[in-house]
């Protein structure tokens, strides 16, 4: 019975590992790495170098990015009166792209979520609330997703900041139950943002 080399087997197993990639979507792009010509392989082996080395979180708003602070706290013309507070730097993205929010953003790489092993001190919860202590911050848009683990997530946060004195808002219902901030289109996350109320 022929064997599989074992360079092979492993980047099978590596690739399964990846959120969405099953074994036999794997093992297709393992073939395909190994009959491409246009060295692709080194190309992405080389750019999955780069991201772990070039990229760090930004010791303001826990975002991805390549610099510190990262472009959006750096950025003169954001509104630092305003914190979103999202699970993951997907959503910052999605926001973003929207190209209607002005204010910046704090990451908080998760949710609650105990049956995985996320409590409030693997969150950028502590991070948030010493940020909001230096003082400034006017509005907290607590923009996680409408899960019941983003809707716990935000009920927790709300208890943290309500004694703070500042306004706390949640991205209006334009979004779908049970879908995720970074699947949303444009429209839907400009009338989410719009239709935000408060807590």
């Amino acid at each position: 019975m022929p064997t599989i080399p074992a360079s092979v087997s492993r980047l099978i197993e590596e690739l399964s590992e990846l959120p969405g990639i099953g074994r036999k979507t794997a093992a297709r792009l393992t073939f395909f790495l190994l009959r491409n010509q246009t060295e692709l392989a080194e190309r992405l082996a080389d750019a999955l170098r780069a991201l772990k080395e070039q990229t760090r979180f930004c010791s303001t708003c826990y975002n991805i990015t390549e610099s510190d602070p990262c472009p959006i706290c750096t950025d003169a013309g954001r509104d630092r009166s305003i914190i979103c507070v999202v699970e993951e730097p997907l959503d910052v993205l999605a926001i973003e792209q929207a190209r209607v929010y002005k204010g910046v953003y704090h990451v908080l790489h998760g949710v609650l979520a105990p049956s995985e092993g996320m409590f409030v001190e693997n969150l950028r919860i502590s991070e948030l609330l010493n940020r909001i202590s230096t003082g400034g911050v006017a509005e907290v848009i607590l923009a996680t997703n409408p899960t019941s683990e983003g809707d716990w997530t935000a009920s927790y946060l709300l208890t943290r900041l309500r004694p703070l004195g500042m306004r706390v808002t949640r991205l209006g219902r334009g979004l779908p139950v049970g879908g995720d901030l970074e699947y949303a289109d444009a429209v839907t996350l400009t009338r989410a943002l719009e239709g935000r109320e408060d807590l």
